[in-house]
């Protein structure tokens, strides 16, 4: 009984923690082998050394095991885009630090974030998820076109509605870049963009 208090004023993960943090590391690592549909729940209990009953405990399908990855993978970036939104920084320099960051995280997990885009519309979650990352992205971007000198009134020409254009560009242009190298292209070209935007010459 004392070690099982211990653990919890320490914050130490109990086993189902890190029974449920397996299976959503083991789903990461077979969405690089094959794709989301070809996917089976029974797949993902074998690599991840469950039986399927036990698998379901945990996830009552793939579809909510990959809603949990994609919130476990969004979480970073949402506490980064409100990290950008008050950044003190200058804007040129919030502008390079967030993209930086938003490149980190799509070499790390871009290829949970690009198979979560594909299956939004399929699983309303996941879409939820997606658009509440967008809305704090969004935030943030405002906050620097604000600082940088755009107008913040509504409208087409104001910072919120241009914050809106430049964060969707952004996902594109990450979405379709699957190299190292290509990421870093992303995140300049996405820069340069941005830097204009906001009136700022790169």
């Amino acid at each position: 009984m004392p070690d099982k208090v211990a653990r919890r004023r320490s914050g130490a993960p109990s086993k189902g923690d890190l029974r449920e943090l397996k299976i959503l590391e083991v789903l990461e690592e077979l969405l690089a082998e094959k794709s989301f549909d070809a996917l089976t729940t029974n797949d993902i209990a074998e690599r991840a050394g469950l039986s399927r009953a036990s698998m379901y405990f945990y996830f009552s399908s793939k579809q909510e095991a990959l809603v949990a990855l994609f919130a476990r993978t969004v979480e970073a970036l949402h506490e980064k885009s409100r990290a950008a939104a008050d950044d003190p920084a200058a804007p040129a320099d919030a502008i390079a630090t967030a993209l930086r960051r938003t490149r980190e995280r799509w070499h790390e997990h871009g290829l949970v974030m690009r198979v979560a885009i594909d299956q939004s519309s399929a699983i309303p979650e996941l879409g939820a998820l997606w658009m509440e990352t967008a809305e704090i992205f969004i935030d943030a971007i405002t906050a620097i076109l604000v600082r940088a000198g755009v107008p913040n009134r509504d409208g087409p020409a104001g910072a919120r509605a241009v914050a809106g254009a430049v964060c969707w560009m952004i996902e594109r242009t990450f979405y379709h870049a699957v190299s190292p190298e290509a990421l870093d292209q992303a995140a300049e070209t996405c820069r340069v963009v941005w830097l204009r935007v906001a009136g700022i010459e790169p």
